[in-house]
């Protein structure tokens, strides 16, 4: 094993990418690039049941997206392929046999009936080691005769099994613990225990980074490695992500606490750049700051596998959506423009509505881009008003003295000649002060009655001037009828 680190993110192409898939892409990703490493990408697609269509294309789309380009892969080749490992099939067949010569591994020739018939303490991990110990012949015999078997990796049945883990420490398993796991399957394509180490070998990996559900399972890989003789990775485990319970508990993340997959987040409206600075942190801290913020290329400086905790991490939604509406915030004018136009061009389609315009009203205010529908509809279509929106303690106004006010409102605007925010605020303000109210009085009829909402992006000449002269006449006088 070399002293350049090699990382690889080992998908199987079974449906969207979630959430706890991303979180150990991106570990992968960083550890890697916190040492000028190389990150690369296996689709592990042995599982042949379990295949969706397009599944591959989502993780290409995924990782590009989240801007974790791999440096070897299935879609941009490399030194070390075929990075399928459906194409992989012929490697495997060869390492397994090498087992069943060396001793290691044997063909197992018991059939569904009889180990679903298995039951009791001699059958570990469903299997009684009924074909451990045939004698060479009889393996002959079967195999000339055409019987389908397996081929099932030769635990020692004393003694144990460990290894450090960089998160979990040591961990230690009797060996009488540990089943003999199938190698290769009946079809003839290799389970994960076989084909995950033999492609981490043969792939130069020097760091193996996973989640927290394989501790327990890695003794079975750390027994294949010194089988085969080879040296054994560095193993970095990742502890679960949780999701909170609406009592207050917390369970492993699931679709019942909202939106799990990558995919699903960016169709809601967050950015890429959010989801991947937030999941960052669920379950690693970047050391000696207080600071959250990061983008991907200041993550892969400070990152180190030395801070990651092993207590689950809660995935707290409130949080995402903090973050969120901070990158929002901070986009340039013109990529929220692009970013927003799609959800935008739902909410208005009237062409004399400026959505430039909109947009800078907005955009301070959203926490997601799929609120912007909501945010601008106003600005289409009034809602139907409810006169008590006129009351407003603050500023002294009242049902009655919006209706007293409104009149004097769109005789002014009717005689404004310029139509834009700042002259439209001076006429108003001027107005209040004939009318002897605050200018805040007046500001708060003339939106509320031209917006029919309490609460707006923008304030009342900030709407004037977007909706346009002819519609905000229309709708002031639609309001002083209501009242």
């Amino acid at each position: 094993m070399t002293n350049h680190i090699v990382t690889r993110f080992a998908p199987s192409p079974t449906g969207y990418m979630h959430i706890g898939n991303l979180r150990t892409a991106l570990y992968a990703y960083l550890l890697a690039k916190s040492k000028e490493g190389t990150f690369i990408l296996r689709i592990e697609d042995t599982d042949r049941e379990r295949l969706v269509d397009q599944a591959v294309q989502v993780i290409y789309d995924t990782l590009k997206l989240a801007g974790l380009h791999h440096d070897e892969g299935p879609d941009i080749g490399g030194s070390r392929g075929p990075y399928v490992q459906s194409e992989r099939k012929e490697i495997y067949l060869e390492q397994a046999r090498k087992l069943v010569e060396n001793g290691h591994a044997y063909y197992c020739f018991c059939d569904k009936e009889r180990l679903s018939s298995l039951q009791g303490e001699k059958a570990v991990g469903g299997y009684d080691r009924h074909c451990r110990n045939l004698s060479q012949a009889e393996v002959e015999a079967k195999l000339a005769a055409g019987l389908p078997y397996v081929i099932r990796q030769k635990n020692p049945l004393t003694g144990t099994t460990s290894y450090t883990d960089t998160v979990f420490g040591e961990i230690s398993i009797d060996n009488a613990e540990l089943q003999d796991a199938v190698l290769i399957k009946a079809d003839g394509y290799p389970t994960y225990n076989l084909a995950n180490v033999v492609d981490d070998h043969l792939m130069d990996i020097t760091h193996v980074v996973r989640g927290s559900e394989y501790v327990t399972s890695t003794p079975l890989y750390v027994q294949l490695y010194s089988m085969f003789g080879w040296e054994t990775p560095v193993f970095v485990h990742l502890p679960l992500i949780m999701g909170r319970n609406e009592d207050g508990s917390v369970s492993k993340l699931s679709k019942r606490h909202g939106s799990v997959s990558f995919q699903d987040l960016v169709d809601d409206g967050y950015l890429p750049e959010a989801i991947i600075n937030y999941i960052a942190l669920l379950g690693w801290s970047p050391g000696n700051t207080n600071e959250e913020f990061f983008t991907l290329e200041e993550l892969a400086r400070v990152f180190s596998v030395d801070t990651i905790n092993k207590s689950p991490a809660v995935f707290d939604y409130d949080k995402l959506l903090w973050f969120n509406s901070a990158y929002i915030r901070k986009l340039p004018a013109e990529e929220f423009r692009r970013l927003a136009a799609p959800y935008l061009d739902k909410a208005i389609t009237k062409p004399e509505i400026n959505k430039d315009k909109v947009l800078l009203l907005i955009q301070s205010r959203l926490e997601k881009l799929s609120q912007i529908p909501e945010l601008a509809a106003f600005f289409e279509t009034m809602p139907e008003l409810d006169t008590e929106l006129f009351a407003n303690k603050k500023n002294k106004v009242t049902a009655e003295l919006a209706k007293q006010l409104l009149p004097a409102i769109i005789e002014s605007l009717e005689a404004a000649d310029v139509w834009e925010n700042d002259a439209l605020f001076e006429r108003l303000k001027n107005l209040g002060e004939a009318a002897g109210v605050k200018a805040g009085a007046i500001m708060w009829v003339a939106r509320v009655a031209v917006s029919g909402l309490m609460n707006t992006p923008g304030g009342a000449t900030d709407i004037l001037e977007i909706i346009g002269k002819n519609e905000a006449l229309s709708r002031l006088k639609a309001s002083l009828e209501r009242l």
